[in-house]
């Protein structure tokens, strides 16, 4: 006779004899948030399950920061986390904190990023989406800079522990991030 047991991440078929042995079975059920806990950033998206990766890079395309979401989260969430942290260092002075313009693609168009942005000071170069008022003020040749930021994914996903998220904590994940980063920058 085969009885299924749960070990807590799948199901193990054994002999019945065997029950004394095996492990008592998980709670039934999602997590008490209803999935995993929003600090692992892991979330369901079109692909599946997955992460969300948001870089502040310098004007070279080499990594300042990086902030990690659910895959279910929208860009412009990430947006104020990213500005606030990862000072850029200056020849004279203190290091700067608060960039001239920010490049990004049309995630970030919606008026909260772009009110976020005015109120610091910051110039938005993000282009307008399709169903928004065309901006006058949209430089192009700045904005095909962002090009960097996508080759700066490429190099990242160069290594496989970024591609393919192997680590289950998310502080793990960051730490792989992180030493991925000093690999480009050196």
């Amino acid at each position: 006779m085969l009885q299924a047991y749960s070990t807590g991440i799948c199901t193990s078929w054994m002999r019945a004899w065997c029950a004394l042995i095996s492990t008592p079975p998980a709670p039934a059920g999602l997590a008490p948030s209803g999935g995993e806990p929003s600090d692992e950033a892991l979330g369901r998206s079109r692909g599946g399950f997955s992460t969300k990766i948001h870089v502040r890079a310098e004007g070279h395309g080499k990594p300042m920061t990086f902030h990690l979401t659910g895959g279910e989260r929208h860009d412009s969430t990430a947006l104020p986390v990213l500005l606030d942290t990862g000072a850029v260092r200056r020849k004279r002075g203190r290091p700067r904190l608060r960039p001239r313009r920010v490049a990004g693609d049309k995630a970030f168009a919606g008026q909260p990023s772009r009110t976020h942005l005015r109120l610091r000071g910051i110039w938005a170069v993000i282009p307008t989406k399709s169903n928004q008022p065309r901006r006058r003020s949209f430089d192009r040749e700045a904005y095909r800079a962002r090009n960097r930021v996508e080759r700066l994914f490429n190099r990242l996903k160069q290594f496989r522990r970024i591609a393919t998220r192997y680590e289950k904590r998310a502080q793990n994940y960051l730490a792989m991030l992180h030493i991925a980063a000093i690999m480009l920058w050196l």
